[in-house]
């Protein structure tokens, strides 16, 4: 062999056992592309001086480097693939653990309570209370029966006459402020305070749609003695039962649908027509004078969640959508 090939054959092994070195240290734990590009901004390293010495081989040396940087991640770049949403952006924000959970539904917001309560209680038929318990489940429930409490000369409404107590406070509140209160000693109502002064919306009936087994539950619960196994339409049709269904109690009073955490509304999917709302009289309200007879509940006709219904005003309601011109 002559000298200038055997001369030329040790450079060019030199050079490569040079290169392989940048590599190894990627594999013991440097982040892809720190080093391996290190001798191509940095004019002191060793492999650019044989770059400079030997200009004849940086083509040899391009292609040994881009095999390596194919080569030294597979398992890196599988890991985003699992990581990424195919079709997706590729960037770590597409990751599963860069996601953000957020509420399926958008949440029913002060604006949409803040109207007359007469107008309140129609508008709340068909609309999803959603209450999230202690341990993470969440109950759903559509509400299908409502009552409205007008505060001032109503003889029925805990605020009337402009009567203002520790008690009824939530009542004066800003409109979407939950009014529990406690009745016989053991049992609890929910309101919603809307437009006028001390006006609230009484809650009396719900149709569940997630969480019944936790709903049994929390009736089971405030059972003293052992009974049968409540069916789907017992869970929530009375203003009691819906607070016992959903764990409601004195210490959501005063609590801001718009705000809090663990109870709030969200929009129903399928908002009711008037000819499905049946308007009659309120439920339990004593002799109240004329007001006992104002149409002041609300509920969804048809719907075999509602506590009570008046089968007089739904004849009557049928005639007049079957009557000529109607």
């Amino acid at each position: 062999m002559r000298e200038g090939d055997r001369q030329a054959g040790v450079r060019t092994a030199a050079l490569k056992r040079k290169h392989q070195l940048c590599g190894a240290h990627v594999e013991s734990g440097d982040r892809p592309g720190e080093h391996l590009h290190d001798c191509d901004v940095a004019a002191s390293g060793p492999c650019c001086w044989l770059e400079q010495t030997m200009p004849r081989k940086r083509k040899l040396l391009a292609q040994l480097s881009a095999l390596q940087n194919t080569s030294s991640f597979p398992q890196i770049n599988a890991v985003e693939q699992l990581n990424t949403t195919p079709g997706a952006d590729s960037s770590p924000k597409s990751s599963k653990y860069f996601m953000i959970e957020k509420k399926n539904s958008p949440q029913l917001q002060e604006d949409f309570f803040n109207q007359p309560c007469v107008s309140l209680a129609k508008s709340f038929l068909g609309q999803i209370l959603v209450r999230k318990l202690p341990d993470g489940r969440e109950l759903w429930g559509r509400i299908v029966e409502t009552e409205a409490y007008l505060g001032g000369e109503d003889e029925a409404s805990h605020s009337k006459g402009g009567k203002q107590t520790q008690r009824n406070a939530a009542m004066f509140m800003k409109p979407g402020t939950l009014y529990v209160y406690q009745i016989y000693g053991i049992y609890f109502c929910m309101n919603v305070s809307s437009q006028g002064e001390g006006a609230a919306v009484l809650l009396r009936s719900l149709e569940p749609l997630q969480g019944l087994d936790a709903m049994r539950e929390l009736r089971s619960a405030s059972r003293k003695a052992p009974s049968r196994l409540l069916k789907d339409w017992q869970l929530c049709n009375g203003p009691s039962k819906l607070c016992q269904a959903f764990g409601i109690d004195k210490a959501f009073d005063q609590r801001d649908l718009t705000q809090d955490a663990a109870i709030w509304m969200v929009p129903g999917q399928d908002p009711p027509g008037e000819q499905d709302v049946v308007a009659t009289t309120r439920i339990g309200i004593g002799n109240r004078g004329e007001w006992a007879q104002k149409p002041l509940r609300f509920y969804l006709r048809g719907n075999r969640f509602v506590s009570v219904v008046d089968k007089k005003i739904e004849r009557e309601m049928a005639a007049r959508a079957h009557s000529p011109g109607s």
